[in-house]
């Protein structure tokens, strides 16, 4: 499928997506130890509404609610997102994939490294999503 195809199936998935419920860890909102930690866990009580999947109760995390394959790890742009730490993870990308792929620099980068990674993209031709700095 080209860019163009992904992009659409995708737009149309983001609208669907927006009535999906947000799957929150069951009772993070009481405790502050569990809202630090933004992970879904399976609820696994003995009596426990959500597991029972009763009406009025967050929803559980189900396969029914995952993306189609082809479009699961698009950028917003239609174009395929890895995640960059180091110059040699940028030299890798095939010359094929540069124009179907946008590059995200990992948060932990700092400044003077991030600057040769962003110079470096734009000699290859590669978009950076966080390029700024």
């Amino acid at each position: 499928m080209t860019n163009k195809e992904l992009k659409e199936i995708r737009d149309k998935k983001i609208k669907y997506n927006k009535i999906l419920p947000e799957f929150h860890r069951y009772n993070w909102d009481r405790y502050f130890k569990l809202e630090r930690q933004d992970k879904w866990r399976h609820p696994r009580g003995i009596d426990n509404k959500t597991r029972l999947g009763l009406r009025g109760y967050p929803k559980l995390v189900k396969i029914g609610y995952r993306k189609p394959k082809n479009i699961r790890n698009l950028h917003s742009s239609g174009l395929l997102q890895l995640r960059i730490s180091t110059l040699r993870d940028l030299e890798r990308i095939d010359n094929e994939l540069k124009s179907k792929v946008i590059v995200t620099i990992d948060g932990r980068i700092g400044l003077k490294k991030k600057m040769e990674i962003i110079n470096k993209a734009k000699e290859l031709g590669i978009e950076v999503t966080n390029g700024e700095y």
